[in-house]
């Protein structure tokens, strides 16, 4: 009895470039081309609404603007704090609200359905939600500080370190139920049986938390870095609807700053070498992320 013929290795090859095809294309049209045209942009002094003789070429003058403006710099930092504050903190509530659906308790599938809520509202949304809890006039938490004494307010979104952290804050509570998601993933795939022979060894809850739950779980942990911290980096719908970049430029993060003077002051050479400044950054960040993963993958298979 004979099977059926070998498929040549070339037609095998042929079929998988045409299956790949409409996703490569996709991304090259949608992902690579603007990022393409905005690193040519970024070498060309251009000005909306100016009349100029064509797009003179400056080479990498407008990135050298960009390291000396101070505003760049304060953008910069303000990015750094948001990124490593909202990363850590969504990494930790994620872990922990994880480690309390990976239990089995009654409803656990609606508590699950329930965490992914805010994920899922959309972040134009979730901005105007949290610009409405801290307005002065009418917002919910003066509220319940002061009831319905009008005349008793604070100006929140008003104090340059308050409203940096409420900015932060209301990134934490949308994204760390996804960061909760991967984490269980990762959760789910640790045998059972390692905590079991941990128990027989007089192991406590900690020991085993410790020692089993977290290394095996650095490849999820790393993952979930690398999702945040894109994410982070790229922040601009919740400022643009909560602050503005304000008050001052206490929330002025590098994407606003690149939106700002390409729309607003028509820089486009500018506000491009910004756009690429950042993208230039997530992926050197998101380069150094994989290979970790790599190395911790790795070193889970040989052990």
């Amino acid at each position: 009895m004979t099977g059926a013929p070998p498929v040549p290795r070339r037609r095998e090859g042929l079929a998988t470039w045409a299956m790949v095809a409409p996703a490569l294309a996709i991304t090259m049209v949608f992902a690579l081309y603007p990022v393409v045209d905005s690193l040519w942009l970024s070498l060309h002094d251009i000005f909306v609404g100016i009349p100029q003789l064509g797009s003179p070429f400056v080479g990498f003058e407008n990135y050298i603007a960009l390291f000396r403006d101070p505003v760049a710099r304060q953008a910069l930092v303000v990015t750094l704090a948001f990124v490593i504050l909202s990363t850590l903190l969504e990494l930790a509530c994620g872990l922990i609200i994880a480690l309390v659906i990976h239990e089995q308790f009654q409803g656990r599938g609606l508590v699950r359905a329930a965490i992914l809520i805010p994920w899922a509202i959309p972040t134009v949304v979730a901005s105007q939600l949290w610009r409405y809890i801290f307005n002065d006039q009418y917002g919910f938490a003066n509220l319940l500080l002061f009831g319905d004494r009008v005349t008793d307010y604070i100006p929140w979104l008003a104090y340059p370190s308050v409203a940096f952290a409420v900015v932060v804050l209301a990134d934490v509570w949308k994204t760390s139920s996804f960061a909760a998601l991967l984490i269980l993933a990762g959760l789910q795939v640790i045998p059972r049986d390692l905590y079991d022979a941990a128990r027989v060894d007089g192991a406590t809850m900690w020991q085993r938390f410790w020692h089993i739950t977290l290394p095996l779980l650095k490849p999820a942990l790393l993952l979930a870095l690398l999702f945040r911290t894109m994410d982070a980096f790229r922040v601009f719908d919740l400022v643009f609807v909560m602050t503005q970049g304000g008050p001052g430029d206490a929330t002025q993060v590098l994407q606003y700053y690149g939106y700002q003077t390409l729309f607003t002051e028509g820089r486009v050479g500018y506000g491009s070498a910004v756009s690429v400044t950042v993208f230039l950054m997530i992926m050197a960040l998101s380069l150094t992320y994989l290979r970790a993963i790599g190395s911790s993958l790795l070193e889970r298979r040989r052990a």
